[in-house]
Order: C-alpha cells, then sequence, then structure tokens
C-alpha cells in the first residue's frame, strides 16, 4: 500500500518548514530501520513542503496508522522535532489518492506560484537520492516515474507552465514597485545554486547589469566566471551587502541565516576597496529571501530603510490560478493517476487471480486422469472439461479485474477464501504488485 504524509505551506508554517528541511536525506533510511513492514520511501522536500512517499506492507486496515507513526518517528529522529509539535502541520494520503496527489506536485498544481517548474526537477532529484541511499521500491519507482511522465504531459498539452510563475520572477514582479530603473541597481546575489542561476537570468531579462555573487560555501568565483559577473569575497561581503540597493539571497549552503543586521549596519560612507557597487552606503535597500532554510535574520526587516520580501510574503501575493489552465492540468493529472491505480490494481489482483485459475484447473486436471483411467481414448471428456473449466474461470477473472479498477479487488481474494479456501499471501501478493 502507498502512503503519503506531507507538510506543505498549505497545512505548516515556513518556521516548521524550515525545520524539515534540514535534514531530509536521513528520514527515508531511518524509516526502514525503524519498521519492517516499509518496504520503500522518498523523500521530497523543498523550500514549501517536506513529502515523505513510503510503500508498507500491511493490511489496508493497518497501513495507515503504522505508516504514519513510522514517518512521524523517523522525522523526529532525523530533525530532533517532537511528534506532538507535528500535529495539524501534515495532511495523510493512502491508496489511490497518492498518485494524484504526487502528480500534480510533479506539475506545479500544489506550489504556492501555481505551474512553477522547478518541482519537476525537485521531484526527479527526489527519486536519485532514495537510489543512491537504496530506500526506493519497485512500487515507488514506477510513481515517481509515472509523475514525471504526467508533468511532461501537463505541460505540452495545457497552458499551466506559462498561466504560472516561478518563485524568482514572482519575488521580482513585487520587486518592480520599488525599482524604477533596473539597470541602475546595485545587485548582490548570494548562492550560485540552481535558484542563483534563474535569478541571474531573470534579473538580466529585467535590464540589471551590475550584479555581484557571495557564496558561503565558496563558489562564488566559479560562478561569477561562468556568468560574468563579480564574486564577493568572505572579507568584502558585509561591506558589499551596505553598498548593494537589492540583495537577493537562494542558497541552501548554510542552516543559519548567511545576511543579518551585522551585515548591513557598516558606517555610512565605508567605501568597499575594488567593489564596482558605488561608494556609500545605500540609504534605501530591499532584500529578498528566496532560501530555505530561511536566509534572511528576520531582524533585518527592523532596520532603518530596509524592506524585507520573504516566501511568507511572496506566498500572500501568489496570483490567482488561470482557471482554465489549471482545469485542463487537474483533468490531464487525474487522467494519469487513474491509469497508475488501474494497472497497479490489476496488478495486486493477479496472485488471488492465479491461485483460483490454479485451483480449478488442478481440479479439471484430477477428474481428467480419472477420465483417461475409465478409458477416454478418444478425449472428448478431456476437451469437454476443459472447455468447462474455460467458462468456470472465464466471468471470475474477468470480475476480479472489474473489481480491481474499482479499488475493490480485496473482495475478490476474500470471496476465494470463503469460498474455496484459498489463502493468499501477504508477501506474495507484494511482490507480484511490484
Amino acid at each position: 500500500m502507498l502512503l503519503c504524509v506531507t507538510a506543505s505551506h498549505k497545512t505548516a508554517s515556513f518556521e516548521m518548514l524550515e525545520q524539515l528541511s534540514r535534514t531530509p536525506d536521513d528520514v527515508a533510511p531511518n524509516l526502514l530501520r525503524l519498521a519492517s513492514c516499509v518496504q520503500g520511501a522518498v523523500v521530497l522536500s523543498t523550500c514549501n513542503r517536506f513529502e515523505a512517499y513510503v510503500e508498507v506492507d500491511e493490511p489496508v486496515t493497518a497501513a495507515g496508522a503504522v505508516g504514519v507513526e513510522a514517518v512521524l518517528e523517523a522525522i523526529e529522529q532525523s530533525t530532533g522535532i517532537p511528534t506532538e509539535q507535528l500535529d495539524g502541520a501534515y495532511a495523510v494520503h493512502s491508496g489511490r489518492r497518492v498518485a494524484e496527489h504526487l502528480f500534480a506536485v510533479a506539475s506545479g498544481l500544489e506550489s504556492v506560484v501555481p505551474g512553477e517548474g522547478e518541482i519537476a526537477g525537485q521531484v526527479r532529484r527526489a527519486l536519485k537520492v532514495a537510489r543512491k541511499e537504496g530506500t526506493t521500491s519497485p512500487e515507488l519507482e514506477r510513481l515517481f516515474q509515472r509523475a514525471s511522465q504526467a508533468q511532461r504531459k501537463v505541460k505540452n498539452v495545457t497552458a499551466i507552465g506559462r498561466a504560472g510563475r516561478s518563485l524568482v520572477r514572482l519575488s521580482l514582479e513585487l520587486a518592480d514597485s520599488r525599482i524604477a530603473d533596473w539597470e541602475a541597481e546595485r545587485v548582490l546575489l548570494v548562492g550560485t545554486g540552481a535558484y542563483a542561476a534563474v535569478t541571474l537570468a531573470t534579473l538580466r531579462e529585467r535590464g540589471a547589469t551590475n550584479i555581484s555573487v557571495y557564496s558561503p560555501s565558496g563558489r562564488a568565483e566559479l560562478f561569477a566566471k561562468k556568468h560574468e559577473i563579480v564574486a564577493v569575497t568572505e572579507d568584502d561581503y558585509a561591506r558589499v551587502a551596505t553598498q548593494s540597493s537589492l540583495l537577493i539571497t537562494c542558497t541552501n549552503a548554510a542552516e543559519e541565516p548567511v545576511l543579518g543586521p551585522e551585515h548591513l549596519q557598516a558606517q555610512t560612507g565605508q567605501v568597499t576597496a575594488g567593489c564596482p557597487m558605488g561608494a556609500t552606503a545605500s540609504s534605501s535597500q530591499l532584500v529578498i529571501d528566496l532560501g530555505m532554510p530561511r536566509n534572511v535574520d528576520p531582524a533585518v526587516a527592523n532596520l532603518e530603510g530596509i524592506a524585507l520580501l520573504d516566501l511568507d510574503t511572496i506566498r500572500l501575493h501568489a496570483p490567482l490560478e488561470e482557471l482554465q489552465a489549471t482545469d485542463a492540468a487537474r483533468s490531464v493529472v487525474r487522467e494519469a493517476a487513474d491509469t497508475f491505480n488501474v494497472f497497479g490494481d490489476r496488478q495486486s489482483v493477479t496472485p488471488a487471480v492465479v491461485a483460483f485459475r490454479s485451483h480449478i484447473l488442478s481440479l479439471m486436471e484430477a477428474e481428467i486422469d480419472r477420465a483417461r483411467a475409465r478409458g477416454d481414448e478418444d478425449g472428448r471428456v478431456e476437451q469437454a472439461m476443459r472447455h468447462l473449466a474455460g467458462v468456470l474461470t472465464h466471468t471470475p477473472t474477468v470480475r476480479a479485474h472489474e473489481l480491481a479498477a474499482d479499488g475493490r479487488g480485496a473482495e475478490f481474494t476474500a470471496a476465494l477464501e470463503t469460498l474455496y479456501g484459498i489463502t493468499i499471501a501477504t508477501d506474495a501478493a507484494a511482490s507480484e504488485s511490484a
């Protein structure tokens, strides 16, 4: 059984999401160690969500409770967040709902800004990490691969990608109300990862040219050379920060804030050696924090002349969904999820169908042997019995697949046990469904 425990911008505070995102790679291995019923786990951790996708080998009635308990315990071990603090901050999806949820997430339908494209790559990376850690399972592999396929179809056949805007683009659109001339802005970019590259490209689209970069992990020089901007050293960081009119942080290289009041309180008139940003401290500064965990100390917002735009604020200004594009995208997601579930359900009922047909055919073979012993030389009895066996197994087989498509395959399995005494082993069923 598939299970998803999700904490996102819809259910949890950004402070909680910050804590959850600090050690995401530990959760899946801990899950497998803590609960023998967990067959596989993939953890998706982004700036706006923390989700654990789990395959649980337990009876349907127990899987939800057992799986959720295991996830919460693994999170506590990995992050130090007590289980009781998570109450009300997460939601649970199980069974057939898991595929539709992940497909919607991968397609950007559950993002702060509907249709944002970064999440698709994050979903793919989550599966790669699980493979590296050895925590995935065949069914989770199938789930995440189909999620990527669904995302590509949504992108190709709907307008959701064009309707939605990335966090980076939205944040700079919000900054437009404060910036008259982007070319005149003195910009400091803190971070050198994927978000930094997207941010840099978006800044240049708007006309910004005076851009420097600082990296808490020491990669500023390489990033600056590649993108033809100015690298800022550790020694110059505070002074350049003071001289900048726009600061954008988007690094995951540090758990603690990388920009605080101490970086922005250099004495007015202090010159930054070799810095093209200007000779005096900026009288008005805009700080955009795209980091998760938070890159900027909230106390920065209390400094005179400084405005802080963080993910909480960006979330509040996210545009309304363009209903037509979103509805079309959700239709694609639902169709893809239905296909995924029908195939999985058919696979899950296969052991029961095989057991039923094997039972009937074994009875038939025994009767054929007796007929031969009594002198069925022309084989007509055998032919009639094989035809009868085919008739007897056809309708139950078709019905089993119909029940599976409706999510009621367990009823067929229960009927076999009641009528024929055929018991389908759980491990065998799990193996077949994988």
